[in-house]
């Protein structure tokens, strides 16, 4: 595989996301400038400027004619896809974590952190109404009392939001009663990211715990389990094979004492049903902070600690491997 290199950031990669049609890259970093790039070729279309902090965060909607963005300057950023301006920049107490557009792209969901004697809050806003937008009042808003927010995704048919927590749970936060739901104890640590496969059926999750794992969406059943030997940033879903692919590493502040083969900061593929790795893509200087396939399956994409994006398109050889049952 020949990977595409992409250099737009000066600090580490927070999170990566393709639109819905994957003809698009997002990238936020812990510089205060995301960027959006053709996956086709690597070239950076442009930047959204107007934060002043790390941004943890970036989401795209579903017709890609808007963007959200999360950062430590206590902002979630409201930007024109198309013009790269900031239509609207929703203040907040503390720095926005996880955000996330709902499906049909009308809704907009938050989290805050728990920091300067203020409470982890989950709030969620009509992107069409100018008020809410404002920060004067919103859909709903939801306190997380105890352990705070760490990664959000919407459940089928927005009927609740999907949570991980610091402490390695997982909680549904019904929208309608505004309580909390089901919630799983499965993980040891923080979870780091959640991802569904395209179908929205099952979820994946990476968390500090070394491990990732695989749910089902509707009864939260843990399903399958994929072990590392190191801390799992991200992981996703392949679209189109029985595969899932994990990034991660040590910590960040343990990286310079030692070698880059050591830190083992790989992209690991395993198998969905059989949880056995069978690939490793090298290649970042650091732990690897978020990974994505492609919507087509036929490339995938990582950011590192390093500042760098890497595009990586498979090889036919990928498509024709397959696992003796």
């Amino acid at each position: 595989m020949k990977p595409l290199m992409l250099h737009g950031h000066e600090r580490a990669i927070t999170q990566i996301k393709y639109n819905r049609e994957g003809d698009l890259l997002f990238s936020c970093s812990k510089d205060p400038t995301p960027n959006v790039w053709y996956s086709v070729n690597g070239e950076r279309l442009g930047t959204f400027d107007g934060h002043n902090g790390s941004v943890w965060c970036i989401d795209v909607n579903w017709d890609s004619t808007k963007v959200a963005t999360g950062a430590a300057d206590a902002k979630c950023g409201f930007w024109d896809l198309e013009t790269g301006v900031c239509l609207k920049m929703v203040e907040t107490d503390t720095s926005v974590r996880t955000c996330n557009f709902s499906y049909s792209g009308k809704l907009l969901m938050y989290s805050t952190d728990k920091s300067m004697g203020k409470q982890c809050e989950i709030k969620v806003v009509d992107t069409l109404d100018p008020a809410q937008m404002c920060g004067e009042g919103q859909v709903c808003s939801i306190p997380v009392s105890g352990h705070k927010v760490t990664s959000a995704v919407w459940g089928p048919l927005d009927e609740y939001l999907l949570t991980g927590l610091e402490n390695g749970a997982l909680a549904k936060y019904d929208l309608k009663t505004l309580q909390r739901g089901a919630s799983k104890q499965d993980h040891r640590d923080v979870v780091n990211d959640i991802q569904y496969y395209k179908d929205q059926t099952m979820f994946i999750t990476a968390s500090k715990d070394h491990t990732a794992k695989l749910f089902d969406t509707k009864t939260m059943d843990l399903l399958k389990v994929y072990k590392t030997e190191r801390p799992v940033n991200s992981a996703a879903i392949s679209p189109i094979r029985e595969h899932v692919v994990l990034g991660g590493g040590q910590e960040a502040m343990d990286v310079t004492t030692t070698s880059a083969r050591a830190g083992k900061f790989f992209a690991r593929f395993y198998h969905l049903v059989f949880e056995e790795e069978f690939a490793r893509v090298s290649g970042h200087f650091g732990p690897i902070n978020s990974v994505a396939f492609h919507p087509d399956g036929k490339s995938f994409s990582s950011g590192g600690e390093d500042g760098y994006v890497r595009i990586q398109n498979f090889d036919s050889s990928y498509f024709d491997f397959n696992f003796e049952y």
